[in-house]
């Protein structure tokens, strides 16, 4: 498996992006290790093709949905099941929200092992954006779960696409404030299940009934630290401070409300307001990019400008999933990977860049995976999407989010 050199002449072999209902297999001349599927347009700018590609661990088979951004049927949002904190599976998510396709999103807090007496959220690692709503920021580097991080990137950096109707990966970073009459405090996290060490967080209706206690605990790098011992809650109600406890609660959140939830500095912050007082809450997601974006997702970049990402893993193979642009941010890529190792031996970080830049991709991001890899495809005629790849397991896992494609009238 090649990487960039091949990129153009798969490309050309597809016919520069036409949709080969019927048209025999499609390969590169001269990338005999991979080969892809004849097409099948799902709907009207959206491409699903099956493939299979030679690896160091042995042969993969993947599923490849390719995007036509430009396509004035084509719409993209972000999935998830009503609330940051809570899952679903990729089909029910595709199913509701009436999407042609769609594959797992970010990773996302699965296990609390090293808590004792704590659940996880459920909730997402990265900042996401649903419909053009700022729905959550991003965890502290070290509170992550997934593969280590490549030099240069961060737990905020997303792929989306934007206003613009083009695909692209940004970094979303959190700038939020508590105004008070008399100052203005730091908001260091919004809807996250890890605040920052001396932070202070808000929790919204967003949010779902999770506890928040889990937001308290571990430190900035490492995600396994205790718990915090001195950490404070607010719950501000229409613009002032309706009540305070040194205990962190849990339970549906209305409208009106958002709780703030402080550790170390932060809870000390927090303990100086007074029931009663005004309490502005003020926060907002900044793009790198000048167009707002959509929608977003939190990403693991593993290419950039048509290279892979220098420092990625090249010996753990697994099922994966990704995303990736290409044409100027006028393609979309959905990969998923079979994740029974009798049918697929899986890939390493680096051979899915390299793959996602032979298919079209000029950026990409890998997804979660193992159990979590999932793409959902409405095929012609059916009614409802079907996991097309074999997710790890004997049912697909409920995941917090996913990307979905649409095919609008």
């Amino acid at each position: 498996m090649h990487r960039r050199t091949t990129t153009r002449s798969v490309l050309a072999a597809l016919g520069a992006f036409g949709f080969f209902a019927t048209a025999a297999p499609a390969q590169a001349a001269d990338d005999p290790d991979l080969r892809l599927s004849a097409g099948t347009e799902t709907a009207p700018g959206i491409d699903y093709r099956s493939f299979t590609v030679a690896a160091s661990h042995g042969s993969v088979t993947g599923h490849l949905v390719t995007v036509d951004l430009t396509d004035p049927h084509v719409t993209t949002d972000l999935l998830y099941p009503g609330a940051v904190a809570a899952r679903d599976e990729v089909t029910d998510m595709a199913d509701a929200a009436g999407a042609v396709a769609a594959v797992n999103g970010d990773f996302f807090n699965i296990d609390e092992a090293q808590h004792p007496g704590v659940q996880p959220t459920g909730a997402s690692v990265g900042p996401a954006i649903a419909d053009g709503r700022e729905l959550k920021g991003a965890v502290p580097n070290g509170q992550r779960f997934g593969p280590a991080l490549p030099p240069g990137t961060s737990t905020r950096d997303v792929i989306g696409v934007g206003v613009d109707r083009r695909a692209r990966l940004d970094s979303l970073e959190l700038t939020g404030t508590l105004l008070t009459p008399n100052e203005s405090l730091p908001l260091d996290a919004l809807n996250q299940y890890a605040i920052p060490v001396n932070g202070t967080g808000a929790f919204t209706a967003d949010w779902g009934t999770p506890s928040r206690l889990r937001a308290t605990c571990g430190t900035d790098t490492r995600r396994a630290a205790p718990c915090s011992t001195d950490v404070y809650e607010v719950v501000v109600r229409h613009g002032r401070v309706e009540s305070a406890s040194a205990g962190i609660g849990g339970g549906p959140i209305a409208r009106d409300t958002t709780v703030l939830v402080g550790r170390e500095a932060g809870a000390q912050r927090l303990r100086e307001l007074s029931v009663g007082e005004p309490v502005q809450v003020l926060h907002r997601l900044d793009a790198r990019g000048v167009v707002p974006l959509k929608f977003a997702v939190g990403g693991y970049p593993i290419a950039r400008g048509g290279q892979p990402l220098a420092g990625l893993d090249n010996v753990t193979a697994a099922g994966r999933s990704a995303a990736g642009t290409g044409d100027d941010g006028k393609r979309l890529f959905l990969l998923s990977l079979d994740g029974n190792a009798e049918t697929s031996a899986g890939l390493t970080i680096g051979e899915l860049a390299a793959l996602l830049l032979d298919v079209g991709a000029d950026d990409a991001v890998n997804l979660d995976g193992g159990g979590s890899a999932t793409l959902a495809v409405r095929t012609p005629g059916a009614t409802a999407t079907t996991a097309v790849n074999r997710p790890l397991g004997s049912a697909e896992r409920p995941v917090p989010n996913a990307i979905g494609v649409f095919s609008r009238p």
